[in-house]
C-alpha cells in the first residue's frame, strides 16, 4: 500500500481538482466517499482507478479487486473529504461511459432540476421502480456532484443515465411509439387516469418553473398530481416517485 503525506503531492492536487465540475470535466474522473459507495462502485462497470483511505483505517471491509490503493494523512484525506462525517475511504473513478439509449423500456427525462439533492433521489427511485434509463437535460445538477451521488446511494451505478438534448430525446422515443408524458399543474390529466403502462417516458421539471412550455407541447400527454391540501405543489423528487409507481 503506498502512502502520502503531502499537501503538495502531483496525485493530491489532481484529486483535489475533483472536487469541482471543471476538473472533473477536464479529468473525466469524479470522487466517491465511504464504504457503501466505494463497494458498489467496485461492483459495477466502472473503472475504479484509485482507492484512498485516512490513515486511520489499516484494512478494507472488502476486495478492492487490484485497485491501488493509497494510505493518506489526516489533513490530505480532509481536503478530499466531502462530508462532515468521514468514513475513512474515498476512491477516484472514470466518468460513466454512455451507450446507445434504449429505445423501448421506461424512462426518466429531467428538465433543470437544479438540486443536487432531487436529481439523486430521483436516480435512486427510478432505479427501485425498475426504469431503464435517465437522461438529463441542459441545466440539471451535476450527475458527478457530490451530493448527487451521495442521494443515488449507489444507483447511478445501476442504470444507464444520460446527459442529452430533451428535443431531440423526446422526438426520438415518440418515433419508436414510446409515450411521452409531461408534468404540470393546470390543463393536465389526473394521473390515475392514465391506466397501466410498461413503455413510457416520464418528463418533470424545474423545481421552480416546471416543465418548459416548449417540451410540454412536444409530450403526448400532460399529467397533474391532485393537491388536497394548501400546499402549491410537491417536491419534485416525491411527485416523481409518485409518478413512476402509479403509472407501473
Amino acid at each position: 500500500m503506498q502512502r502520502i503525506d503531502s499537501l503538495n503531492n502531483h496525485r493530491v492536487k489532481a484529486w483535489k481538482k475533483l472536487k469541482t465540475k471543471k476538473g472533473r470535466d477536464k479529468q473525466e474522473a469524479f470522487l466517491i466517499e465511504g464504504d457503501h459507495l466505494v463497494e458498489e462502485a467496485l461492483q459495477s462497470n466502472v473503472k475504479v482507478m484509485a482507492i484512498i483511505v485516512d490513515e486511520a483505517r489499516d484494512d478494507l471491509p472488502f476486495s478492492a479487486h487490484d485497485v491501488p490503493v493509497v494510505q493518506v494523512s489526516k489533513p490530505i484525506f480532509r481536503e478530499l473529504s466531502d462530508t462532515d462525517t468521514p468514513q475513512g475511504i474515498i476512491a477516484v473513478c472514470q466518468k460513466l461511459k454512455e451507450t446507445p439509449l434504449p429505445l423501448k423500456g421506461k424512462f426518466l427525462l429531467l428538465d433543470e432540476v437544479q438540486d443536487p439533492g432531487n436529481v439523486g433521489t430521483m436516480i435512486r427511485t427510478a432505479d427501485c421502480a425498475g426504469f431503464d434509463a435517465v437522461i438529463l437535460g441542459k441545466g440539471c445538477a451535476d450527475l458527478y456532484n457530490p451530493k448527487t451521488i451521495r442521494s443515488t446511494q449507489g444507483s447511478l451505478f445501476h442504470l444507464p443515465i444520460y446527459q442529452q438534448d430533451l428535443t431531440e430525446t423526446i422526438r426520438r422515443l415518440k418515433e419508436h411509439q414510446i409515450p411521452v408524458f409531461g408534468t404540470a399543474l393546470t390543463e393536465a390529466t389526473d394521473y390515475r387516469k392514465i391506466g397501466k403502462r410498461s413503455s413510457y417516458a416520464l418528463l418533470v421539471g424545474n423545481e421552480g418553473a416546471g416543465v418548459k412550455p416548449e417540451f410540454l407541447e412536444l409530450c403526448d400527454e400532460n399529467l397533474c398530481i391532485p393537491i388536497y391540501g394548501k400546499a402549491e405543489s410537491l417536491n419534485v423528487a416525491v411527485a416523481a416517485g409518485i409518478l413512476m409507481y402509479g403509472l407501473q
